[in-house]
């Protein structure tokens, strides 16, 4: 297991990956902790002083107006914890709230919030010890970045609340620090505050997904070229010179993926003997590379608004490199809201039209000579009937997934915050999106697959082949007559999620784009 240092200037995809998802640990570089040691210096001179600072010697958000002796101030900011810790609803997943704390150490560690070092650390050593605070689904309208689910991580760090252990058991936080050897921290002047004042769980979520989009995009080139190829289909349209004069970079690409998929194959082009040879196919084939690509394009778009924010220091108010403390508007999630909702879109459309290939493979009328269903014996057999009534149930829901959650806003805080970006809400749903996809992808493999093997006398691609081979020994067994498919389908979902079927490919095609 690596070790992800954290500095001043922000971090990485793979490091929110690394942290996230394989349990790396976290250490502060020594710039970073003069960098914290600066700006607490910082907010100590502030808080000496008499006059009213925002978060360091008042209250919050509408009630900033209201000035707090020194006596109190302890007391402030453990009650700013204790109240936003007010989610509801399901637990988040680990993951999610590891990239959230890992995150929100990253923009203390830049030494721009007045967090003091010992504060920074103790969030490091949560996160190493492998205790992962309870926060629920529901709490974060997304401005004021994401406070309730950032509160509950802070609670933790206060011996409060509850949180669950490296082995996966819920107990009080007061118990899992104690059994570390780790202590409570008590918050002094801004801390409690600038620990829940982040985009830190939408970005986290966009980072995840971004990461699972790019293996979930090639499959789906996959996906595509294998159901041209159980469709007789012609690999013409795909053609470099033809995406050259578009140039779109994610279309392109897209074409090329499925083009080196089919090489060799001699099902291409086929047709039967009593129908004319098809000078087109139908667009859920033929415009695979221009759905695929312009999803492609926008999370182009998404990577390059994620890599910012990842250097970004979102706190309100910030510590400026001249000694100022100054109030700003940082913390709204727009810019992540809108391409987490935009993914959305793009993964509807790209679940939508993987689905119109899978009918297509089932209607013999389109089929072009395949059984009814790619059953073994129609009538007696239903095939995957319903596996198509599944793959459309959940498009449908993908649809319903792409409405965008930041195109509302709903006023909280006395109207102190009257505008929200809801980009949790969007972070949330696209990563029910993304999960469907994936569903998706894994019923066009089964049936694809089956129509490619139903061709008796074709020969496949030779990277067709090695899917098919791959997919069987995972356990997805081949045409014949009608058995129990949701145990199949479940073992197509997992072998599509990691990622099988690109490394099946990649083995005869090498690297795909």
């Amino acid at each position: 297991m690596h070790t992800v240092v954290v500095g001043t200037s922000g971090t990485t995809a793979a490091d929110v990956i690394a942290v996230a998802r394989d349990g790396a640990r976290v250490e502060l570089s020594p710039e970073a902790l003069d960098a914290l040691a600066r700006a607490r210096a910082t907010v100590d001179a502030l808080a000496a002083k008499p006059e009213p600072v925002y978060g360091v010697s008042t209250g919050f958000g509408a009630l900033a107006t209201r000035h707090i002796g020194q006596e109190l101030r302890t007391r402030l900011q453990r009650n700013i914890v204790r109240s936003h810790a007010a989610g509801m609803g399901p637990r988040v997943e680990r993951e999610v709230v590891r990239a959230l704390m890992f995150l929100r150490l990253k923009t203390v560690a830049s030494g721009h919030t007045g967090v003091r070092p010992q504060v920074a650390r103790a969030m490091a050593d949560l996160l190493n010890a492998g205790i992962t605070p309870v926060v629920h689904e529901y709490g974060s309208l997304g401005c004021s970045g994401d406070l309730a689910p950032l509160s509950h991580c802070a609670l933790a760090l206060m011996g409060e609340g509850d949180a669950e252990g490296p082995d996966g058991t819920v107990r009080p936080a007061a118990e899992l620090l104690a059994a570390h050897g780790l202590a409570p921290v008590e918050l002094r002047e801004k801390e409690g505050l600038a620990l829940l004042n982040g985009t830190d769980g939408m970005l986290g979520m966009l980072v995840m997904a971004l990461a699972d989009l790019e293996t979930l995009y090639k499959t789906a080139d996959v996906t595509a070229a294998l159901s041209l190829e159980a469709l007789l289909g012609t690999d013409k349209v795909l053609r470099p010179e033809l995406h050259a004069i578009r140039p779109h970079p994610g279309q392109g690409a897209a074409a090329a993926n499925m083009l080196a998929v089919l090489e060799g194959s001699g099902l291409v082009g086929h047709f039967q003997a009593d129908e004319a040879p098809r000078v087109q196919d139908a667009y859920s084939v033929r415009c695979a590379p221009q759905v695929a690509g312009a999803g492609r394009d926008t999370m182009a778009h998404a990577r390059l608004v994620a890599e910012r924010e990842l250097a970004a220091a979102v706190d309100n108010p910030v510590v400026l490199p001249d000694g100022r403390v100054e109030s700003n508007g940082n913390f709204h999630g727009a810019p992540v809201a809108y391409v987490l909702d935009f993914l959305a879109v793009a993964a509807a459309d790209l679940g939508s039209i993987a689905e119109r290939r899978t009918d297509r493979l089932l209607d013999k009328n389109r089929s072009h000579g395949l059984p009814p269903f790619l059953a073994d014996d129609a009538g007696v057999d239903s095939g995957l009937m319903i596996a198509q009534y599944t793959q459309a149930a959940l498009v449908s829901e993908m649809k319903r997934l792409a409405v965008p959650a930041s195109a509302d806003s709903i006023p909280s805080s006395a109207m102190q915050e009257d505008h929200v970006s809801m980009g949790w809400s969007a972070a949330r749903k696209l990563r029910t999106a993304i999960g469907n996809l994936r569903r998706v992808l894994a019923v066009e493999l089964y049936a694809a697959t089956r129509a490619i093997e139903l061709r008796h006398g074709l020969t496949p691609a030779p990277a067709s082949r090695a899917v098919i081979d791959a997919l069987r020994a995972a356990g997805v067994a081949g045409p014949g007559p009608d058995r129990f498919l949701a145990p199949e389908l479940e073992a197509a979902d997992a072998f599509v999620r990691d990622g099988g079927v690109v490394a099946a490919v990649e083995r005869v095609t090498g690297p795909l784009a």
